[in-house]
């Protein structure tokens, strides 16, 4: 028994301590710590402009929707107003041709009143 556990002690690895931090690894340390913080505050920043944007996009979204609502009034009107001048129109030309209408009737009563000249 006693060769085994000799080989068996000899295969344990050894644990290894750490050596107190150098110089370099400190400095190593130090620059990720700030570029931690700086990433942290690009990402700050990032956000605040993702937020900026999204409230942006909200007041555009609603001047579109305000712009949209505006257009179908304004469409309505106009289909009311050229359906008025439509009827206008015909009110017009209805009008004009019983004024002609008159106007002819008028010639030939003065046509036939009046003694016609050989």
């Amino acid at each position: 028994m006693g060769p085994t556990m000799a080989v068996a002690h000899a295969q344990q690895p050894k644990l290894q301590q750490r050596p107190p931090p150098s110089a370099s690894a400190e400095d190593d340390e130090e620059r990720l710590r700030k570029r931690n913080e700086e990433l942290e505050r690009e990402l700050q920043k990032s956000l605040e402009r993702e937020e900026t944007m999204k409230r942006e996009l909200q007041r555009t979204w609603e001047r579109l929707r305000v712009a949209e609502e505006a257009e179908e009034r304004l469409c309505s009107q106009l289909g009311e107003l050229e359906a008025e001048a439509v009827d206008e129109a015909r009110s017009y030309r209805s009008r004009i041709l019983s004024l002609m209408d008159q106007l002819s009737a008028a010639q030939k009563l003065l046509q036939a009143a009046s003694p016609t000249p050989q």
